[in-house]
C-alpha cells in the first residue's frame, strides 16, 4: 500500500507546484501604494503581486515613486508579475468626467491615440521595475460589440503589443463584462485579426457572464494569468473567495478547471478592500489556503 501513497503524494505535489501565490494590489486601490506595504505583503507569505495602475495608487507618471518602488524591488524577494493597464487617466477613479477613461475602442483617432500613450505610460514601468505581463481590457463594462469599435481595439493591440515587448513585457486580454470580452467573442477577435495575444482568464467576470466552466473551457489554452475574485452573478464585487459572504462562485468545481492546466498560471486574487476588515493580509493567506484545499 505504500507505493500506491507515495505516488498519491506525487501527484498532490505536481498539482500544486503551479499555484504560486500572487496578491494584486486592487486590494488597497484606493491609497497610495507604498514599499511599508509591499514589506508587509512579502511578511505575510506573498512571493508576488500585480500593481493596479491607478494614478492615486500608482502613478505610473511620477518619476519618484516608480523610482522609490524600483530601488526597493530590486533589494526584495517580492517580484512584480504584472501591471493592470490603467482605465482612468485622473486620480479619482475616473470622477472627474467621461474623458477621463482610457479605452482602447474609441471610434475618435486622436482618443485612442490619447489613451493608447497613456497605456504607454504605464507600460514605461517595465524600464526601472521588470514584469512579465500587462492585463488590459477591451472597451469598458457593459459596452456593446461593434464592429468599429473591435477594430478600433485591433489597432491599439498592434501598437501596445510592440511597444510592451521592446520592453520584455507581454499583453494580455482579460475578459469582462460587456459585448467585445466575453471568451467567445474574444477568441473570434484573436483568430480574425491574428494578434498573438493570450489572456488573463477572470473568474470573478466568468460567473457574471455565460459561467465559469464555460468561459474556462474556451479560453484555456491561452490564458497566462488569472483574476481571482468572487460575486453573487450579478455584481463585480471583487469578494473574497471562501471568506465573505454573498458570493456563489463554486469553488471546489473552479480549483478542478484551474489545476487542469498546471504550470499555464498563478493564483492570482485581485480583491477589493473592505473598510471593516482587520488585518486583511491575514485573511489573504486564509483564502489561499482554502482555494488551494479545495
Amino acid at each position: 500500500m505504500a507505493a500506491p501513497l507515495e505516488q498519491l503524494l506525487e501527484q498532490l505535489k505536481d498539482i500544486n507546484r503551479y499555484m504560486n501565490r500572487v496578491l494584486s494590489t486592487h486590494l488597497i486601490v484606493n491609497h497610495r501604494l507604498t514599499v511599508n506595504w509591499l514589506e508587509k505583503a512579502l511578511r505575510s507569505g506573498i512571493p508576488a503581486v500585480e500593481i493596479f495602475c491607478a494614478r492615486q495608487h500608482l502613478d505610473y507618471r511620477d518619476k519618484a515613486q516608480i523610482t522609490e518602488l524600483g530601488h526597493w524591488f530590486r533589494d526584495s524577494d517580492l517580484k512584480l508579475h504584472s501591471l493592470h493597464a490603467p482605465m482612468y487617466n485622473d486620480d479619482i477613479w475616473g470622477k472627474s468626467g467621461p474623458q477621463a477613461a482610457v479605452t482602447i475602442t474609441s471610434l475618435s483617432k486622436a482618443d485612442r491615440i490619447r489613451n493608447v500613450d497613456e497605456i504607454k505610460r504605464a507600460l514605461e514601468v517595465a524600464e526601472t521595475i521588470p514584469f512579465k505581463y500587462l492585463a488590459q481590457h477591451i472597451g469598458n463594462s457593459n459596452d456593446e460589440y461593434s464592429d468599429y469599435a473591435a477594430e478600433a481595439a485591433f489597432c491599439s493591440l498592434e501598437e501596445l503589443s510592440v511597444f510592451a515587448r521592446q520592453r520584455g513585457v507581454e499583453v494580455l486580454i482579460e475578459n469582462i463584462p460587456n459585448g467585445l470580452s466575453t471568451a467567445e467573442r474574444l477568441n473570434h477577435f484573436l483568430n480574425f485579426t491574428h494578434l498573438d495575444l493570450k489572456y488573463v482568464f477572470d473568474i470573478g467576470h466568468a460567473h457574471m457572464g455565460a459561467g465559469v466552466e464555460h468561459e474556462f473551457e474556451l479560453m484555456k489554452e491561452r490564458i497566462r494569468s488569472l483574476h481571482v475574485h468572487d460575486n453573487n452573478g450579478t455584481d463585480d464585487k471583487h469578494l473574497f473567495p471562501t471568506v465573505s459572504e454573498g458570493g456563489t462562485v463554486d469553488w471546489r468545481k473552479t480549483m478542478e478547471l484551474l489545476r487542469s492546466r498546471p504550470d499555464q498560471y498563478p493564483l492570482l486574487l485581485e480583491l477589493k478592500e473592505v473598510p471593516e476588515m482587520e488585518f486583511p493580509l491575514d485573511h489573504v493567506s486564509r483564502v489561499f489556503d482554502n482555494l488551494e484545499r479545495a
